[in-house]
């Protein structure tokens, strides 16, 4: 109708300032964090002050291990999408898969959450507050369990129904093993201290240890000297091994036996430093820490080459860092032979430190620990951009071979011409 006021429609915010918002909701966040987990560890005495660190570290630090692998699989994703690596055809992923913003959005919750948590219990354990302390890791692995396991249609329910569908696959190596099978158990076993920790977390919970001093027992249930440590940070590597020996068996190649063996040469150094805790000290000393050293070398070592000779191809760095559309990161990585020293160099160094994050015996030193871990993963997360364009090339390489061989040669397109002039002069 003529004349009618029209009401003003109010603009929306832009996305930058959006985006600004968030960042200085996430700083005020992370400061509320810190200034409450410090006032409260500073009201506890200081003979008690790091026994009570190195128990709420335990719980959550593997859950922050957790967020930052999944931070980083969306930065790999994220890359692949931007370059020609076609990752959904290499993992065989379906058309409703995650991409690296749900894959990030997921590790944002999870980074909010688990710090938030932490927070809490130490608040209510400074304060008295013990059994309200206690439940605050079980409410919070008890919720993150319920989500992974939840058959309803919310939270990704494809997604995670494929990522425990491959952990199945992954225990029991019953069928022929596919390249998502493999990949993440190699990424599992960069993870054995987080799954080792999350057992020890997990045995505390169930044995009512939580925000008590009966863990501090050594030789308890869930103390430092259990050998449920040492069969944990082994699983990854036997199930990678049985992967190995599955693989052999359908494929007959001897180069399945010895990826086995690199995966067989871990079992010795997570045992012998197992083992220091069950033999006298003089006889660790003199005998079974030599053998845990050359073990741990000999470990590094194959490690490292079985990653430039077989998992990588190095004489093609074309497809991740070259971006569809020019940018910085092409400029700066594609082609540049720094890239080839720092990924040989860096991969060396931190393969070495597997002897550290494998020994149980050195775990006491957990903020180390959780240091050379959170670097393993990052090694792990430079490994994902070469394996995966190793396997994108193969599989294009392969293509190519089959077109080819479908096509006639021109031998043959000259010789069928030959045959029909012949037959059309009868």
């Amino acid at each position: 109708m003529k004349g009618a006021s029209v009401p003003a429609v109010v603009g929306m915010p832009s996305p930058l300032f959006l985006w600004r918002f968030k960042v200085v909701l996430f700083l005020l966040w992370g400061f509320c964090c810190c200034k409450i987990g410090w006032d409260s560890v500073m009201r506890m005495s200081a003979d008690l002050r790091d026994l009570f660190l190195y128990e709420a570290f335990l719980y959550y630090n593997p859950l922050l291990l957790v967020a930052l692998m999944i931070w980083l699989w969306g930065v790999n994703l994220w890359v692949f999408a931007q370059s020609s690596v076609n990752y959904v055809k290499v993992f065989d992923l379906a058309q409703t898969h995650l991409s690296h913003r749900e894959i990030w959005r997921s590790a944002t919750w999870l980074t909010l959450i688990v710090p938030t948590s932490m927070t809490a219990y130490l608040y209510l354990y400074s304060h008295g507050e013990l059994s309200l302390a206690a439940s605050q890791p079980v409410f919070l692995y008890a919720i993150l369990l319920i989500i992974l396991l939840s058959p309803f249609d919310m939270f990704y329910l494809s997604s995670r129904f494929y990522f425990l569908r491959t952990m199945l696959r992954i225990l029991l190596p019953l069928q022929a093993i596919t390249f998502p099978d493999f990949f993440l158990a190699d990424i599992f076993t960069s993870m054995s201290k987080v799954f080792s920790d999350l057992e020890r977390s997990v045995c505390r919970m169930v044995n009512r240890q939580v925000a008590t001093i009966a863990w501090f027992e050594a030789d308890s249930i869930c103390g430092s000297h259990s050998v449920a440590i040492p069969l944990v940070l082994v699983l990854p590597y036997l199930c990678r091994f049985f992967q190995c020996l599955r693989q052999y068996k359908d494929t007959k190649e001897k180069s399945c036996l010895l990826n086995a063996l690199k995966y067989s040469t871990a079992v010795p150094v997570i045992f012998l430093s197992a083992l220091k805790y069950h033999v006298f000290p003089e006889e660790w000393v003199s005998f079974y820490r030599p053998i845990w050293l050359i073990s741990g070398v000999i470990n590094s070592l194959y490690s490292f080459y079985w990653d430039i000779k077989r998992d990588w191809d190095l004489s093609i760095l074309t497809r991740i860092f070259m971006f569809k559309s020019p940018s910085t990161w092409t400029n700066l990585l594609y082609g540049r032979s720094w890239v080839y020293y720092w990924v040989l160099g860096s991969n060396l160094v931190l393969r070495c430190t597997w002897t550290y994050k494998l020994s149980s015996h050195l775990r006491h030193n957990y903020l180390t620990v959780f240091a050379i871990t959170a670097l393993e993963m990052l090694r792990r997360f430079q490994w994902v951009f070469f394996r995966v364009e190793n396997e994108w090339n193969k599989m294009t390489a392969k293509q190519n071979f089959e077109m080819s061989s479908d096509m006639p040669s021109e031998a043959d397109r000259l010789l069928e011409s030959s045959s029909h002039t012949a037959y059309s002069r009868f």
